[in-house]
């Protein structure tokens, strides 16, 4: 198959930069990926995108965005580009399903994915009570008492969700002091659910067939207990998924894609990069969906300034 232009990934960043492409004329294709609709698919409610003043859930919004595209006959595959040379144009692109994909510009949207903890019993428990996705999995947990590991606004935000379900929720943090912004603090000290578990770290998950407890290390003390809680839940950060341009793109020293300043260019020619694979200061729906638009606007000049538009 031969391309224009082919877009990697279906978050805001990669469906706006497809948006503006077919509606530019480019037919471009939209390579979903592993998780079609990016991150917002498993969050909630979202209250921050502009236009939806009462708010909107986020799978919701990723699917207007997918609707808003097809209206321009966007063309999209639920392969993954699973390999990718950008030695020389067209760029070749191997997918999961063994096709080949030649594209004469490239945007790469294909955002980041949840960290672990990488403990031996929490891959093994893996979806059966360890889970990076409380909006996927809360509802398995009603009335048992849950542990969420992490301190940002992502860790605070899913712990407000679970209360709607578990008995309880214990916020362990490395730390003494949260990272987390000052409404999201101030929503879950109010909320009676939450507890905080401070200056400790998970060292262990604990249960034969599902989660039945977490063993927690205080790092000031060194001293471990052990909690009874039936699921652990992580939000603990995220790693850009670009391993697979490794070596071919410019990259920092956490594997996100280097753009020019003010521009979604990267070290090669022809390629771009927008969303959370290339941004680790901001990382929101709607920054993501700016850089998507910088990266078609981008890629249409300069198809059209190499005469391929």
């Amino acid at each position: 198959m031969a391309a224009r232009v082919v877009v990697l990934g279906s978050g805001p960043a990669g469906l706006t930069a497809a948006l503006y492409l077919s509606r530019a004329n480019l037919a471009p294709t939209v390579y979903e990926g592993l998780q079609p609709g990016g991150q917002l698919t498993i969050t909630t409610e979202v209250d921050n995108f502009p236009g939806f003043p009462e708010g909107i859930m986020g799978p919701e919004l990723m699917e207007r965005m997918k609707k808003q595209c097809e209206r321009f006959d966007t063309a999209f595959s639920w392969d993954e580009v699973v390999g990718a040379d950008l030695t020389e144009r067209p760029f070749r692109l191997q997918t999961s399903g063994g096709e080949e994909v030649l594209a004469d510009a490239l945007v790469i949207a294909t955002g980041a994915s949840a960290r672990w903890l990488n403990l031996e019993n929490e891959q093994r428990l893996m979806g059966r009570g360890v889970s990076a996705c409380a909006t996927c999995d809360g509802f398995f947990f009603q009335n048992v008492p849950v542990a969420m590991v992490g301190g940002g606004d992502s860790a605070l935000e899913e712990a407000l969700f679970l209360t709607k379900f578990a008995s309880k929720v214990i916020v362990i943090h490395r730390r003494d002091e949260l990272r987390a912004s000052k409404i999201m603090r101030d929503r879950a000290f109010a909320n009676p659910k939450v507890e905080f578990l401070w200056d400790s770290v998970v060292v262990d998950v604990l249960g034969k067939d599902t989660v039945d407890g977490v063993r927690v290390r205080n790092v000031k003390q060194d001293e471990e207990h052990d909690l009874e809680v039936g699921g652990l839940f992580l939000a603990i950060g995220h790693d850009p998924n670009a391993k697979v341009f490794a070596g071919q793109l410019d990259m920092d020293d956490n594997g996100y894609i280097l753009t020019e300043p003010g521009s979604s260019r990267t070290s090669v020619e022809g390629v771009f990069a927008a969303g959370d694979v290339q941004d680790h200061t901001y990382k929101q729906a709607i920054t993501a969906a700016g850089s998507g638009c910088m990266a078609a606007l981008d890629a249409e000049r300069w198809l059209e300034a190499q005469g391929l538009e």
